[in-house]
């Protein structure tokens, strides 16, 4: 029976939330046939009285080979996400706005879509699938669904239609509705094959910085101060077109205070968690009472929402950023939610101090590099604030305490998840609470 072997299969995929807890009912809630041998199947996960929706690309029919072994479900079933016979269905879908059953596959008004092209899976994710068709489009299924359109893409549908250069380009996608709501099922954008992201571009500098005879990360070989001015600006243009491209608020300084307050409330649960965090807590509270003290009206609207290094790409011309979904396990109100763009700096500037200080939390020279590391990052994070505002970006200098309160937030955010589940890496966040930054 269908239904009892995808029980046994879905707790060992990676995009599955539901890992360690055992499953109480699994129910197919929706099955399409997308052609012949594909089926699209939305499946419903309860456990511990919570249900979770899940989509699979059913294959069958194929003959059981090492191919598709990934992807092995049982009894002639698999994963057809797998299966570079049958993906170009969605693309030949989309190209034509076709609608099968309860799905709806759309593409961008004014763009062709390619259908030529084979897919291949990306390795590596945690809680979506990537298909890359011919190294041209990237198509990402949403496995764990949550009703509502993505913010991904509904951010860089807007942008592209403003021509946006700093996204890359959105080419269509599949929604359904699920609890009445229109809901993305899946997205397919251009795949940027000659870019490289700006983690790895961060690290090689770091990398370069720790192995020079020269100390001085401004004089070092891997020097990546103008790439951090860039992206400032980059940054910055992103945030005049999504404030062009969306509806804007100013909130009044009431406001700000509840949100310093949830600030407060989360740093505190941080605190509980990590009792070693108490004794630096004071730090985050002095900032926090500053912002209070001087709340004012504040202008919001949409932001990247969980902007780092890891969400940019550079290319041959500029910065890409990608992944608007926002803070991944937020419900989809909460990253949809409009916000100061300080929130989205505070995040790439946290991002710096992760570049130059994780590569020694288990070095062994680990104390001789720390200024060199702390140096990296400050430089750094001033370029890319020089960018931000030669960028357009709004950065008064009375926002200073603003953005110090986001960064410790954000900080407090950091300590939780890295005691949960990278340990060693947790002296990076708990030197954010460092009086003299």
């Amino acid at each position: 029976m269908l239904t009892e072997l995808l029980t046994g299969w879905i707790t060992h995929q990676r995009w599955f939330a539901g890992k360690g807890r055992p499953i109480d009912d699994l129910t197919v809630e929706s099955d399409v046939e997308l052609s012949p041998g594909l089926r699209h199947l939305i499946i419903s996960v309860r456990q511990a009285g919570a249900d979770d929706r899940y989509q699979l690309l059913l294959g069958s029919g194929a003959e059981e080979s090492a191919r598709f072994k990934p992807a092995h479900i049982g009894d002639g079933y698999y994963d057809a996400a797998y299966d570079a016979e049958l993906t170009g269905t969605l693309l030949q879908a989309m190209a034509s706005g076709r609608d099968l059953g309860p799905l709806r596959f759309r593409h961008l008004e004014g763009t062709e879509i390619d259908t030529s092209l084979r897919s291949l899976v990306l390795g590596a994710e945690q809680s979506n699938t990537s298909l890359v068709y011919g190294g041209t489009y990237i198509c990402k299924l949403f496995r764990r669904l949550t009703p509502g359109v993505n913010p991904e893409l509904e951010i860089v549908t807007a942008l592209a239609r403003r021509h946006s250069t700093h996204i890359a380009q959105p080419y269509g996608w599949i929604e359904t509705d699920l609890d009445g709501e229109p809901t993305t099922l899946a997205m397919t954008q251009e795949f940027l094959s000659n870019a490289n992201d700006g983690w790895a571009l961060a690290l090689a500098s770091v990398r370069d910085l720790y192995a020079s005879l020269n100390p001085s990360a401004a004089e070092a070989g891997g020097d990546f101060s103008a790439e951090a001015c860039r992206l400032g600006m980059a940054t910055a243009r992103v945030h005049h077109e999504l404030a062009a491209a969306f509806p804007t608020e100013v909130i009044e300084a009431q406001e700000v205070k509840r949100m310093i307050e949830d600030h407060r409330r989360r740093l505190a649960l941080a605190v509980a968690e990590v009792p070693a965090l108490g004794a630096y807590a004071q730090v985050a509270e002095e900032a926090y009472q500053r912002v209070t003290d001087a709340a004012r009206e504040m202008p919001v609207q949409r932001v990247h929402g969980d902007y780092h290094l890891g969400q940019v790409m550079r290319t041959t011309s500029d910065w890409v950023i990608l992944d608007f979904e926002g803070e991944p396990g937020q419900p989809i109100a909460e990253r949809r939610a409009l916000a100061s763009p300080l929130r989205d700096v505070a995040g790439m500037l946290r991002s710096f101090d992760y570049a130059a200080l994780h590569l020694l939390a288990d070095h062994p020279d680990a104390d001789g590099l720390r200024p060199r590391a702390v140096e990296w990052a400050e430089l750094n994070r001033a370029s890319f604030l020089a960018g931000y505002s030669a960028g357009g970006g709004h950065l008064r200098p009375e926002d200073a305490v603003l953005l110090r309160a986001l960064e410790l937030a954000k900080a407090a955010y950091e300590v939780i998840y890295e005691a949960r589940n990278r340990p060693t890496w947790l002296p990076i966040p708990m030197a954010a609470f460092q009086p003299d930054r």
